[in-house]
Formats: structure tokens, C-alpha cells, sequence
């Protein structure tokens, strides 16, 4: 009886530890993106969804403290999903209190990484689940998997250079599924898939998308104006 009850006691234990190291991963990954006040980027845009024609586009991109993006294009309309705005992940760490369950260890590419689990305690907050995918050695998040209640899921995907210090990714791939999105008013694109009838929103039903932007350079703690973002 002993013997169980010292099991039971090691195995509480156990689990106890995992949590609180998790727990400590977190906040130095979270500790690390706070670094950033804010930054100013310039990029490049590329939108990759079915039956849409979007040209590459050069883009800026403005972020400021707490959860402020904007990604503009320079030339013509960019578009951007509603899931989009949380590619800074300040949104993601900072959206309210959490519960933070250590999901084991994977791999990215040739990256050891943890995968940590994140699951609002607001019972009504928008993200429902989010999963990181969290490289130890440079306390970066490298995927993350979010579902949320109105936009569906979607995935980031990043990749780190010369920024790394800072949590700032030279890449950045935003994959979702299209029928979790509406098309922007007044915004027409060409489609050409031998059909006439369908409407936009109609021929992206049950499609997949991808956002891929390579970013050349930020300019990071420099001060943003508030009305930028207006």
C-alpha cells in the first residue's frame, strides 16, 4: 500500500513539475516578444488560394504594444484574412488567462521543439485552442496552430535570422481555410477556373489559402504614431 501511495505521490509530482517547467518556457518566450514596443517592416507579400489571382505585393508592416498590426500594400488591395492580425504573437501570449498543458516534444524540419498547449479560461474568449511549437534553445515560437470560434483555424509558420534576438521572424507563412473568411466588400479578383455562374464566396468554399511574407528588414523601437494604425 506504501508503495502505491509513493507511486501516486511521484507521479503527482511528476506532473507537477512538467506544468510549472512549461509554465516557465512560456513566460521567457512571452518575455522574450516583449522586447519589441514596436517595429516598422517592409516586405513581401505573396497570396496563394484557389481560383484567386493576386500579384506579389510590397508590403509595409506596422506593430505596436499591446496587439496593433497593420499590414498595408503598397499598390493596389492586399488580401488579408481576419486571422491575419494575430501573426504578432503578443496576441497570442496576451489574450487573457490561460492554461498551459505540456503536449511533449516534436519537430520542426531538423529543430527539436515543445509543443505547449494553451487553453483560455474565459470561457468566451475568441481563441478556443492554441497550440505553440517552441524552439527551447532560442525561445522562439516556430508554428502555432489556433482555432478560434468565428474564423475557424488557421497555422503560422516561421522562420528566424537575422532578428532572432528580438523573436522576429524573416518569415512568416499564414495558412487557413477560405470558407472561414469573407470576401472583403467592394474588393473583385479574377477568377478563372472554366465556370461562370459561382460566386466568389462560392468558388472558396472548402478551398485551402496560404499568406506567405518575407520580410527584408525591421526598424524595431523606433516610436509609432497611433494614428498610423487609424
Amino acid at each position: 500500500m506504501k508503495r502505491i501511495v509513493a507511486f501516486v505521490f511521484l507521479l503527482q509530482l511528476s506532473f507537477f513539475v512538467k506544468a510549472q517547467d512549461v509554465n516557465v518556457l512560456v513566460q521567457k518566450v512571452k518575455d522574450k516578444i516583449n522586447l519589441v514596443n514596436d517595429y516598422e517592416a517592409n516586405g513581401k507579400m505573396k497570396t496563394n488560394v484557389v481560383f484567386l489571382k493576386v500579384p506579389v505585393a510590397q508590403v509595409k508592416m506596422y506593430y505596436k504594444k499591446p496587439n496593433r498590426l497593420k499590414i498595408k500594400n503598397e499598390k493596389g488591395i492586399s488580401f488579408i484574412p481576419k486571422g491575419a492580425v494575430n501573426m504578432n504573437l503578443s496576441n497570442v501570449l496576451s489574450s487573457g488567462k490561460y492554461s498551459v498543458i505540456d503536449a511533449g516534444n516534436d519537430k520542426i524540419g531538423n529543430t527539436p521543439v515543445k509543443v505547449v498547449k494553451l487553453l483560455p479560461e474565459d470561457d468566451n474568449a475568441e481563441v478556443v485552442l492554441s497550440t505553440l511549437y517552441i524552439d527551447v534553445t532560442n525561445l522562439v515560437i516556430l508554428k502555432t496552430k489556433t482555432t478560434t470560434r468565428d474564423n475557424g483555424t488557421y497555422e503560422l509558420e516561421m522562420s528566424f535570422g537575422k532578428y532572432i534576438a528580438w523573436g522576429l521572424p524573416d518569415k512568416i507563412i499564414f495558412s487557413f481555410n477560405t470558407k472561414d473568411y469573407k470576401m472583403p466588400k467592394g474588393v473583385t479578383f479574377d477568377f478563372d477556373d472554366g465556370t461562370q455562374k459561382k460566386t466568389p464566396e462560392e468558388k472558396l468554399k472548402n478551398q485551402k489559402g496560404k499568406m506567405e511574407i518575407s520580410v527584408n528588414n525591421y526598424s524595431i523601437n523606433k516610436g509609432i504614431a497611433d494614428s498610423v494604425f487609424n
